[in-house]
């Protein structure tokens, strides 16, 4: 009987001397009340009733949630802050032993670092610096919870929401800033459209005065054209009439060499020719009157007729 019972009871300390420790956790053992070793994971052993496991706690990354917490800006407004922190175990003894409750020890040295950093800046520098703010509070946190044996790997600023009052204040002067922003805006376009208008004016008006220059310029080129042809028509004229008159004089000497009764028909048409040499002299545009005494006509007549009877051979 005794046998059996001593046999249970070897087989129970044995089983409860077997601890099986889960990937990505590690266990600390105390032995008579203090720290011996540390378990990883995998099977493990412990003495029973002289040893026990005094903590287990995984060393994976976890997430902590910091709870929203009111802060002072510093030109004194007041803000409600919350974040999430990344963090980690790299040292279960210290985690464990330097620091009792780690997680609500952790949640309160990052409120007090949210508090601190939300008093250096004012209010519009902790929406546009959320960047840096992270950086700083994660560099302090990291620092302040290295003894515990904690890694802070990340820390966000999740929602910064002013009072009440501070919104409505804020809203009321995004909307001024709107309002001016579209009055801006509107006067910019009646601008732009008044110069558009002004240079759309100026351009058809160069252009007219162009096009009429070009028609000025055309018109003289026209009427230059038209007086160089109508000077060259009139000279081609008067060519071929000098010409053709050469001709008849030509003829009319060679009919009074060779008719001798011809000089009375000779001495007419140069009469003739000088009459209408007179009528010709009062037709033209520069001589508008011409005096001629009539008893004058027949002296000049016999003149001519002088002139045809000494210049024959």
């Amino acid at each position: 009987m005794w046998q059996w019972f001593i046999a249970l009871l070897v087989a129970g300390g044995t089983v409860s001397s077997v601890k099986i420790v889960n990937q990505g956790n590690e266990a600390l053992v105390e032995q008579l009340g203090k720290y011996n070793r540390k378990l990883s994971p995998g099977l493990g052993f412990v003495i029973p009733v002289f040893e026990r496991i005094a903590f287990q706690e995984t060393i994976r990354e976890k997430v902590l949630d910091i709870p929203p917490q009111p802060s002072i800006t510093r030109d004194n407004v007041s803000i409600t802050v919350d974040a999430v922190v990344y963090w980690r175990i790299v040292d279960m003894e210290k985690a464990y032993y330097k620091v009792q409750n780690l997680q609500a020890a952790m949640v309160n040295l990052v409120l007090t670092q949210i508090r601190s950093e939300m008093g250096k800046l004012e209010l519009d520098e902790t929406f546009t610096a959320r960047s840096q703010i992270n950086e700083l509070l994660l560099r302090d946190l990291d620092i302040a919870t290295d003894p515990w044996g904690v890694k802070v790997t990340r820390v966000e600023l999740r929602d910064i929401i002013p009072s009440k009052a501070v919104q409505e204040s804020m809203e009321l002067q995004m909307s001024a800033e709107r309002k001016k922003r579209a009055a801006i805006l509107t006067s910019e376009g009646e601008r732009e459209a008044a110069v558009n208008s002004a240079k759309g004016q100026a351009e058809a008006q160069v252009l007219a005065a162009e096009a009429r220059q070009k028609a000025v310029i055309l018109q003289a080129e026209a009427e230059q054209k038209a007086t160089v042809l109508r000077a060259q028509a009139e000279r081609q004229q008067q060519v071929l009439k000098a010409q053709a008159t050469a001709e008849a004089i030509q003829i009319v000497n060679q009919s009074l060499k060779s008719d001798p009764h011809a000089g009375d028909a000779g001495k007419m048409l140069l009469a003739f020719n000088y009459l209408d040499m007179g009528s010709a002299i009062g037709q033209s545009g520069s001589s508008k009157v011409m005096f001629m005494d009539p008893r004058s006509i027949p002296a000049a007549l016999q003149g001519m007729l002088s002139i045809t009877e000494n210049s024959k051979p």
